[in-house]
């Protein structure tokens, strides 16, 4: 009697304990479910973080800056490819080609409602347009399978190199980040180095950077006191001849230079017969440069416009590849869905986006149009920053303007 009586506490005590240890598990399993859940809302209709990886918005924003982008602004964006794993782009960590998501399930472009519309000059996130394609091999990833792929000799050159392509749905490209100069509507140009909307000259940032070539009044290249005095990056991009060096500079610190009796003159490509990298890769018809294209009509939503193969380069992805329409051309003449047409009315509405670091950025000077649906959200504010071995503590938790 007693030896049963004394088993019995022995049972319950082993019980209790694979309670509380189930218990225990049960606990940190939902607070990392929660946590996920919880983050991931955030990430996708609040605001997410992103670090600024190349100088491309120098000196408005500097390699190091750490930053918020607000999803509130424009509106969320639904996710289009809701099958992938949290908190992740389009490659797995520490992989190259290990594709984080399913295209099993591909939800329709939509957009919550949000505080304002987009503005132009407004510093914007969005997924690479041209970044549906993706060449790669175990060391190489290159983003931009269209440069390829645009002339024979560079495909066949690619198809030895590369297997297939890998493809990427919209929400899952590259992100980049640069300013919104031009809206829905607009028109653009860019003479000599300048840029023009709409036939104004349009608005400058400040802190926006260009290469200018420097002659200092003792024919060296800039001091080191010089150039900390009117914060320049002293090491010269190039030489133009043994007096002459090429600096990035921003507008007003080409005009202090000039107030110490350095000659600078504002660089500007003087590329004959335009170049095939410029958009719309047909120096043929359009033999532009990076410091001198256009007119360039922005696609605005609704918007009719008559079309023919002089002005087809400039909206035939649009017509194909992001309002997703079968287009051909046939002894001159243009079939859209199998039907011949002289015109095309948009389904979305498109932006122009370049870089304040106008001689070092990728933009759409070489991929053309932004559609309004690879629109991530509108970068708010710099929340940490470190560079050069060291905290900039002057840049914490300023607006991104």
């Amino acid at each position: 009697m007693s030896l049963l009586f004394n088993a019995k506490p022995g049972v319950n005590e082993r019980t209790e304990s694979v309670k509380k240890k189930k218990s225990w598990i049960r606990e940190w399993t939902e607070a990392v479910i929660f946590a996920i859940v919880v983050g991931t809302l955030i990430r996708t209709f609040i605001f997410e973080a992103f670090v600024i990886p190349s100088g491309s918005m120098e000196r408005t924003l500097l390699v190091g800056d750490f930053i918020y982008v607000s999803k509130l602004s424009y509106g969320p964006r639904i996710p289009i490819t809701p099958v992938a794993v949290p908190f992740t782009n389009h490659t797995l960590p520490f992989t190259h080609t290990v594709q984080p998501f399913s295209t099993i399930v591909q939800w329709p472009y939509k957009r919550l409602p949000g505080f304002s519309k987009i503005e132009r000059n407004d510093v914007i996130v969005f997924n690479y347009p041209m970044g549906d394609s993706v060449i790669f091999n175990k060391k190489f990833v290159d983003e931009n399978y269209y440069r390829w792929a645009k002339f024979p000799h560079g495909y066949d050159s690619m198809r030895a190199k590369f297997p297939p392509p890998l493809y990427r749905p919209v929400d899952k490209r590259e992100t980049l980040i640069k300013r919104c100069v031009g809206l829905a509507g607009d028109t653009v140009t860019y003479i000599d180095g300048r840029l023009y909307i709409n036939s104004k000259l349009a608005y400058a940032p400040p802190e926006r950077q260009s290469k200018f070539f420097v002659k200092m009044p003792d024919l060296k290249p800039m001091d080191i006191p010089t150039a900390q005095k009117y914060n320049i990056n002293p090491q010269y991009d190039a030489v133009k001849d043994s007096v002459t060096y090429i600096y990035f500079l921003t507008f007003p610190q080409a005009d202090s230079l000039r107030k110490i009796g350095a000659t600078v003159d504002l660089r500007v490509s003087d590329l004959k017969g335009g170049s095939f990298l410029i958009f719309p890769f047909d120096v043929g018809k359009y033999p532009w440069t990076v410091d001198n294209f256009g007119p360039i009509y922005i696609p605005k939503k609704n918007a009719t416009i008559e079309i023919d193969t002089c002005n087809l380069p400039f909206y035939r992805r649009i017509i194909e590849t992001y309002e997703g329409n079968k287009l051909t051309v046939n002894d001159g003449k243009i079939f859209i869905n199998e039907k011949e047409t002289s015109n095309y009315t948009f389904k979305m509405n498109y932006y122009w986006m370049m870089g304040d670091n106008r001689n070092d950025s990728q933009d759409s000077r070489y991929w053309g149009f932004v559609p309004e649906d690879h629109i991530m959200g509108k970068a708010w504010i710099i929340w940490f920053s470190t560079g050069e071995g060291k905290i900039r503590w002057r840049r914490i938790f300023s607006l991104i303007r």
